[in-house]
Order: C-alpha cells, then structure tokens, then sequence
C-alpha cells in the first residue's frame, strides 16, 4: 500500500460515520445480552455461570481491597508516641515526584540523632508509587490506611503534615485476604 491509498479522501458514506454508529451499538448490544444473560443464569442456581458486570453503589457498599493496595499515607509511631522517622531523607530523596519535604532536628535521646521537625507530603504531587515504603529503614512510613477517598478544594488541602500523617490509621474493614468464591480476585 502506497502513501495514496492510505490517505485517499472518505466517500460520503464513511464521512456520515453511520456504520460506525451501527457498529458501536452493536458491540454495546451484545455486552448487555451477555451480562444480562449471566445475571439471569445466576439468578436460576447455575453458579459455574461467570458474574456478569456489577454495579457497586457507592459509598453505601465498597468494594474490598488487597493489602498490597498502596492507599493514603502515615507515619508510625514509637511507643512514647513520637514519631518512628529518623529523618534519614531516604524517602524524600527516592521520590520521583519529588512531593516529600522533611526538615530535621536534633532529638534529645542520645540513641537516636534526628527526628523530623516537618515531614510534608504534598498528594498533588504524589503518583502513590511506593517507593517511599520501600527505602524507608526504619519502617516509618506505610501506604495501608485504606483511604482512598483523597480530595480537596485547594492545593494547600492536599498537604499532609506530621501531624496529619501521625494520626492516621489503617482500617482494617476494606481490606480482604482473600479472592471471592469464584477464585477470581475481588475487583
């Protein structure tokens, strides 16, 4: 095929883009008889039969997590209540984003040199890579809370500070450890 033929001008009938039309109704068609056809299969006893597409009504059901799912940032605590963060810089360092700022300070335990005077997250920045997580030495920082909900009306609302992150905690009720009884992972 030559230059020409790949850039001949539309015929009437395809700049009407009718078939088109027909063909996407078609496909939308037919992925309605299919799920339509499974939900009634199910609905009749035949569990062999694959779910067909399901709507989850949101916020009032929610829809289970894996642990591994990297959620809304914090940052734990030691048992005197202050932060486990040594302000090593590993993970403001390991950022591609580039969305972590931490100031440091000295502690005034003597085994343990620094501690984060700030520790900012900025989640307008962040693209929930993990990689935060995964440089931290000290297991400070964690992606399990299980807020997934993160909007603001500006871009200061999408700063989390220390204090922010010290006070978060996973919640345990969204996650699920294993698939559904279908064997197919929970979506």
């Amino acid at each position: 095929m030559n230059v020409h033929e790949k850039y001949r001008p539309l015929t009437w009938w395809e700049k009407a883009y009718l078939p088109e039309i027909v063909r996407g109704l078609l496909v939308t068609f037919g992925h309605f008889r299919r799920n339509m056809w499974r939900h009634i299969l199910r609905a009749l006893g035949r569990k062999n039969v694959a779910r067909g597409a399901v709507t989850i009504q949101y916020p009032e059901e929610r829809r289970l997590f894996y642990p591994r799912l990297r959620t809304l940032h914090r940052l734990l605590k030691r048992e005197d209540g202050s932060p486990r963060c040594v302000a090593c810089m590993m993970c403001e360092t390991v950022c591609p984003a580039h969305c972590i700022y931490i100031v440091a300070e000295e502690r005034p335990d003597v085994q343990i040199e620094k501690q984060p005077k700030t520790f900012d997250i900025n989640l307008g920045k962040c693209v929930f890579c993990g990689y935060c997580v995964e440089a931290c030495p000290e297991d400070a920082i964690r992606m399990d809370t299980g807020i997934v909900e993160i909007a603001a009306l500006s871009r200061e609302g999408m700063l989390l500070t220390k204090d922010q992150l010290l006070q978060h905690e996973p919640v345990k009720e969204y996650y699920t450890e294993r698939p559904d009884l279908e064997g197919r992972p929970v979506l």
